[in-house]
């Protein structure tokens, strides 16, 4: 079954092939860029409902649905059987926190209009990621051709 992009900017789909993905959210992300790596150990000092986390590079990332291509192109918060990619899956991720503004906060970055803000502030960061604290010249994303 192939996944197809929601209105909500995350990922809908049924295909999850082991119901143990299903016990605990996981983000994964880029395991290799400094940035995403600062970026990953920041949330999981200040967010006090942080769920698991998993660099790509060291997940199996067929337990979650996902390809190498899926994962290099964006982070991925994987919850009950839902994935959320890049915007959505930083919006996901503030929806489930037990502080009101955080969570206020997710459900306006995840509605429209504020959600075209989410992506294409999402799409900015990953592009110049290589540029940001933390990052390194390995951080750069590959161009498209």
């Amino acid at each position: 079954m192939e996944a197809k992009r929601s209105e909500s900017g995350g990922w809908d789909d049924d295909f999850m092939p082991d119901e143990t993905a299903l016990i605990r959210p996981v983000l994964i992300f880029d395991g290799d860029c400094g940035f995403c790596t600062t970026a990953v150990t920041w949330l999981e000092r200040i967010l006090p409902a942080m769920p698991e986390t998993a660099p790509y590079q060291w997940a199996d990332l067929s337990l979650y649905g996902l390809s190498i291509d899926d994962a290099q192109a964006m982070v991925w918060l994987v919850d009950r059987g839902r994935r959320y990619g890049g915007a959505a899956a930083v919006t996901a991720l503030l929806r489930h926190q037990p502080s009101p503004g955080l969570r206020l906060l997710g459900w306006l970055g995840a509605a429209w209009p504020w959600s075209v803000f989410a992506d294409a502030a999402y799409r900015v960061v990953a592009r110049y990621r290589y540029r940001l604290p933390g990052g390194t010249p390995a951080c750069r994303l590959p161009s498209s051709t």
